[in-house]
């Protein structure tokens, strides 16, 4: 007797039209992972999937597809009792009433039935505990960084202290903030600077190059108060100490007669970049970017206050890619400079038509331009209004250069103050002193500054309080 048996349920035939669809697409997501790692894209990862769950995935569905092409009742055997079929009958049998019988049930009514499900919730739920647990590290990393991004809006965070953008999983080690020592004076200004590094939280390593006479390096005491002050730079703001010979040149201008000290910047090849800063200045915001620009011998701003008649590069601020090649060319112009030629002049002497040129504003605000001098060769136009206060948020780095009126270190009598300081004006029926009142704000911090830094012994702070590693 042959039986033949049809399937009570819906057909199988879109059903596996929609099977090989998904593998189609899986096949493909798979070879856009593939293009991805051949080409080495950075990014995310497609829909939190690893590339080797792409592939179990593939496979489970290829072992669905072969089990319904090659009738392997054996995979469905556990399944089978769910499923009832009616008796067809063939040319030899034509008797209704035979028994019903059950055999292999289609893929489609497999799918349908309550085991099928109950069993794929299972898998489906294996599947979900895998990928949680597999990318758990990356979620918590999108998560964490979202909640610090909201923090600081919530927060209203100073820009001082913010990483600057693109600082993620730099090396801040191969980088240095590098000041340099010639005297008492210049050596308080100096560990004033690295207090404001801290503050600002910069991550580049910090060095100070001092006279080899003032204290050694290794030393636990200092005895006297420079070496106290090099000392507390040390343990209070984590600064590398390098002892060096003062490069001094005879010459009738005492001020600038060690000026070229700062020039050793270029020698300080254990670093890949150094930023040398003039220690008479004050840090207003971070920054640690300068040291991600294009690679470059020195990087400078224009001195805008000598525009245009002399088109020159300032000093004031130099990102240096140190080198014996570039120390060498350094040496030799010092060695045959002129009786007026400094720091400044040597410099654009070698780089003035090579150097990459820092934008000035920000990065090199003279204390004058507030008090209103060359206002318009800072502002770079004629159309700006000028505003002291946006002026002042926007800058990073503070010169003082107020001559006649001396370094704010150095006293200066009332009247000369009085003399130079910005003019109050009238707007609206209204004095407005802004100007004024930033201008004198610039000499009353720095001292108040100096003083506690520098002769308040409560200012030592454990090393590397509050730096970001």
């Amino acid at each position: 007797m042959h039986v033949a048996y049809h399937p009570i349920g819906r057909p199988d035939r879109p059903l596996r039209k929609h099977i090989h669809t998904v593998i189609t697409y899986m096949l493909g997501v798979d070879a856009l992972y593939q293009t991805r790692a051949d080409r080495k894209c950075d990014g995310p990862r497609l829909l939190f999937f690893s590339r080797p769950l792409f592939r179990l995935l593939l496979l489970l569905l290829a072992v669905v597809v072969v089990a319904r092409s090659a009738n392997l009742s054996m995979a469905l055997q556990l399944l089978r009792s769910q499923w009832s079929y009616s008796q067809v009958p063939g040319d030899d049998v034509a008797s209704p009433g035979l028994p019903s019988a059950k055999t292999r049930p289609s893929l489609s009514e497999v799918i349908y039935s309550k085991r099928f499900r109950w069993v794929a919730s299972a898998i489906v739920g294996l599947l979900f505990l895998v990928l949680v647990f597999h990318n758990s590290d990356q979620i918590s990393a999108i998560r964490s960084s979202s909640s610090t991004a909201s923090s600081h809006q919530d927060h209203g965070e100073s820009s001082q202290i913010k990483s600057p953008p693109g600082q993620h999983d730099v090396d801040w080690s191969r980088f240095a903030y590098v000041q340099y020592v010639t005297d008492s004076h210049y050596l308080c200004n100096s560990v004033m600077f690295f207090e404001r590094l801290e503050h600002v939280q910069s991550k580049a390593d910090r060095v100070l190059m001092y006279p080899s006479t003032m204290v050694d390096p290794q030393a636990t005491e200092g005895g006297r108060p420079d070496a106290d002050l090099v000392l507390r730079a040390r343990d209070a703001y984590g600064v590398k100490l390098v002892p060096i010979t003062v490069q001094h040149r005879q010459s009738a201008d005492p001020t600038w007669a060690d000026s070229f000290t700062k020039l050793l910047a270029f020698n300080q090849t254990q670093y890949e970049r150094v930023l040398s800063i003039d220690s008479d200045s004050t840090l207003l915001q971070n920054v640690d970017e300068l040291f991600l620009l294009p690679p470059t011998p020195v990087a400078m701003p224009r001195a805008y206050w000598l525009y245009p008649e002399k088109e020159i590069l300032s000093s004031q601020i130099m990102l240096v890619t140190p080198s014996a090649a570039e120390f060498a060319r350094i040496k030799a112009k010092i060695d045959s400079a002129g009786e007026n030629d400094y720091d400044m002049e040597i410099v654009n002497t070698l780089y003035r038509d090579s150097a990459l040129v820092l934008p000035h504003r920000p990065y090199d605000l003279l204390t004058r331009t507030v008090a209103g001098d060359h206002i318009k060769e800072y502002l770079g136009n004629d159309h700006e209004a000028f505003d002291p206060v946006a002026v002042y948020n926007e800058a990073k780095l503070l010169h003082f250069s107020d001559w006649p009126v001396h370094k704010p270190w150095l006293y200066s009598p009332p009247e000369l103050m009085q003399a130079h300081q910005p003019k109050c004006i009238v707007k609206d029926d209204v004095e407005d002193c802004t100007a004024r009142d930033l201008w004198l704000g610039f000499y009353t911090d720095f001292r108040a500054r100096r003083k506690r830094v520098c002769e308040d012994p409560a200012a030592l702070r454990p090393r590397g309080a509050g730096r970001r590693s």
